[in-house]
């Protein structure tokens, strides 16, 4: 199959996933949290679920959990600004919900593969649901996670929280291009420590206040600096030098999928001009659109990202060529041109009309790739009960 045959259809899905009917999947998980802790306990929950109960309904119900914790912060906190000296807090009981939500859709993502050997239901349309809303996760856990501190005097900033948050996309994507070099997923390590550590600070902000955030820790070292050395550290400290360890002993071995730098660099195209398209927005805009409207400047970029990402998704699991720019990005540089040139007066309606394009066609590509997968392999995406036959 050429990819110029492969891309005639919607999105080139069906065709793609034969492919990977002849591979295995290759997954490397070696967090020891994960490993001794983790992998023991979903183990145990697992057991307790219904036999009946379809592995793509456990993964969309944790993710949804996430959606919830966003929408509810957003309610509470729409502009970050809550937690600040001076303004009306997030209810107690908020927090504690967050952190049980955020640990439920933690365990569930645990655990869907796990059902999933169980029922005897593993297909690709699992491995790509899963990793597909992993990717769109990620936006929805860092901007709730950024309402504990907020951005007040004793917060982070709208704009280094805007760079956090491309810095833990990056680490996202690092470990699908590395299966898409290697052939295996290594599993980053910051994830399972990031998500129970989140989940017990939620607990002890409603238990502590956000208050306690604002002292030091040492001399003029606050709890927000420590928020960021922590992300900083865990993706630029272990995710990226273990990935480019991996892929470089690929390449020693003679088993890297691709020989030139320009094929093994080509799925970091689109993330990269995503971020130049972003970070332009944000440097010119005219009335300063991240200070006026940052939770939905960091939607509209995580959900491009995550359209970005589930695209390369599919070609590394179907063991195809990646696409150099992904289609979405054409418009959005038109976009990001009438907002920096002021053509468009009303830079927040701009915004609002684009974030509802993105989610809007990440979505139709999210049904559409579901429902050809599903169509392909004869199952429904959220039972285990097969399609009647007539």
């Amino acid at each position: 199959f050429t990819c110029r045959r492969v891309r005639k259809t919607t999105v080139g899905v069906t065709v793609l996933i034969k492919l990977y009917l002849s591979l295995q999947y290759s997954a490397v998980d070696s967090n020891p949290l994960s490993v001794y802790v983790m992998h023991p306990f979903w183990n145990s929950v697992v057991k307790f679920l219904p036999t009946w109960l379809a592995p793509n309904l456990i993964t969309f119900t944790g993710f949804m959990f996430l959606v919830l914790n966003f929408l509810m912060l957003a309610f509470y906190d729409f502009d970050f600004s809550a937690s600040a000296a001076g303004h009306v807090h997030v209810p107690s009981w908020v927090w504690v919900a967050a952190g049980l939500f955020n640990f439920l859709a933690y365990t569930l993502d645990g655990v869907d593969g796990k059902q999933a050997r169980r029922t005897n239901s593993s297909t690709p349309l699992g491995e790509l649901f899963d990793h597909g809303l992993d990717s769109w996760a990620c936006v929805f856990f860092v901007a709730t996670v950024y309402s504990i501190f907020g951005r007040g005097e004793s917060g982070v900033g709208v704009l280094t929280l805007y760079y956090i948050l491309w810095v833990v996309l990056f680490s996202f994507i690092l470990s699908h291009w590395e299966k898409y070099n290697t052939g295996i997923l290594f599993l980053p390590w910051g994830y399972d420590v990031s998500q129970v550590t989140i989940s017990i600070v939620y607990i002890i902000t409603a238990v502590v206040g956000v208050e306690t955030w604002y002292q030091p820790i040492l001399l003029h070292f606050l709890y927000r600096d420590l928020f960021t050395v922590m992300i900083l550290a865990c993706s630029f400290a272990v995710t990226l030098p273990m990935s480019l360890y991996n892929v470089l002993k690929a390449h020693r071995s003679n088993t890297l999928k691709h020989s030139s730098m320009y094929e093994a660099f080509l799925p970091l195209f689109s993330p990269v001009l995503l971020f130049v398209l972003s970070t332009i927005w944000v440097i010119y805009s005219p009335s300063n659109i991240l200070e006026l409207q940052p939770r939905i400047f960091y939607l509209m970029v995580g959900t491009a990202f995550a359209n970005v990402t589930c695209k390369l998704i599919v070609c590394q699991m179907s063991n195809t060529r990646c696409q150099a720019l992904s289609l979405l990005l054409a418009p959005m540089a038109i976009v990001v041109l009438l907002a920096v040139t002021g053509v468009v007066a009303n830079e927040t309606l701009l915004l609002y009309l684009w974030t509802a394009a993105v989610i809007l066609a990440h979505i139709h590509y999210g049904v559409s790739v579901v429902h050809q997968l599903s169509s392909h392999f004869n199952i429904f995406a959220f039972s285990l009960k097969k399609p009647s036959s007539d």
